[in-house]
């Protein structure tokens, strides 16, 4: 069970190599130790190597990280560990610049850090929004360059999302008859994504992705809702009136997404903008215990398939070998 720990008890916690690796294992094999070679259950650990674990019946040597995301980090675990415990515990998150002044390391390695670990703050096996949802969409101002950042000045980027509607008296969703008002409630979990446009299949693909059949949608009367088969749509027409006020809690994500990417990241770039709404949704779904989603980030990091700096810039790496050309002797 996973549990808050104040700074002072996470360095008594992880001090060093050999209580970090302890603790992956722990996460990756909960039932014990299964080598992926024989599938023994055998093994013991080398104690001048702590990640390192050889199985006793065929004797291959296996990584705890081995598979991961932090597969064949050069890192030590340790640094692994403070940078996950620094980006969940932060209320506003932690920039790569930020991170490389508190690690002592080069901006490229704690980029690459919080890329990786961004990129674990999903997981597969999530459960879709239920009972009541808010969908809406909003335009989120980017950086184009490395220039001074001003909103309206670059481009846009739409971004749609979807939030649960609790009642704060059950603690849960409770559908309430079409036009009714949703009053003494509180937002729920959350989910974000880029999307192309505004079109029927774009919000479509989102809604089916994100959101269990059956389920309420409250939005703001948009033409592509009515066309989704499965949902009870209950819209709310703007109007004049503001969009805050008939959608309040989607319209308080957007905000508090925008004023966040201002001011960790001084505007977000289009490019990984995906990683970078993945990491507000992981940290909003767990704002309510926020200092226990530290076990959960790296939980999920050791069954998250690895990721090279080459895949994730998306170029192929020059260090991989070329196959010799072949001449033709004349």
């Amino acid at each position: 069970m996973a549990r808050a720990r104040s700074l002072a008890e996470f360095q008594k916690s992880f001090p060093d190599e050999e209580s970090c690796a302890a603790f992956l294992f722990k996460w990756r094999w909960p039932d014990g130790f299964v080598c992926p070679g024989c599938g023994g259950r055998r093994a013991v650990g080398l104690k001048s190597r702590p990640r390192l674990h050889e199985c006793l019946d065929c004797g291959r040597q296996t990584s705890v990280t081995a598979g991961t995301t932090m597969h064949r980090s050069k890192l030590p675990l340790t640094a692994w560990f403070w940078a996950a415990h620094l980006m969940t515990t932060h209320s506003n998150g932690m920039s790569a610049r930020q991170l490389e002044d508190q690690l002592g390391v080069t901006y490229k390695t704690a980029w690459l850090l919080t890329q990786k670990l961004r990129r674990s703050m999903v997981d597969p096996n999530r459960e879709p929004l239920e009972g009541v949802v808010e969908v809406d969409q909003a335009e989120i101002p980017f950086r184009g360059d490395n220039a001074f950042f001003e909103p309206g000045n670059d481009g846009i980027i739409l971004v749609i999302g979807a939030v649960e509607v609790i009642d704060r008296g059950s603690n849960q969703a409770k559908p309430r008859r079409k036009r009714a008002k949703y009053l003494d409630t509180r937002s729920g979990r959350l989910r974000f994504a880029v999307i192309a446009d505004n079109s029927t299949a774009s919000i479509a693909a989102f809604v089916r992705a994100n959101v269990k059949p059956g389920t309420t949608l409250l939005t703001d009367g948009h033409a592509s809702y009515p066309g989704l088969s499965g949902y009870r749509h209950d819209p709310r027409v703007v109007g004049a009136m503001a969009g805050h006020v008939i959608l309040p809690w989607i319209h308080r994500a957007f905000s508090l997404l925008k004023r966040w990417a201002l001011g960790t990241y001084h505007g977000l770039r289009r490019k990984h903008v995906d990683t970078y709404l993945n990491e507000f949704v992981f940290r909003y779904n767990r704002r309510f215990y926020r200092h226990v989603s530290f076990e959960a980030l790296l939980g999920l990091a050791t069954h998250h398939e690895p990721t090279s700096y080459w895949d994730i810039i998306k170029r192929d790496n020059p260090r991989k070998s070329v196959a010799p050309t072949t001449y033709r002797r004349t």
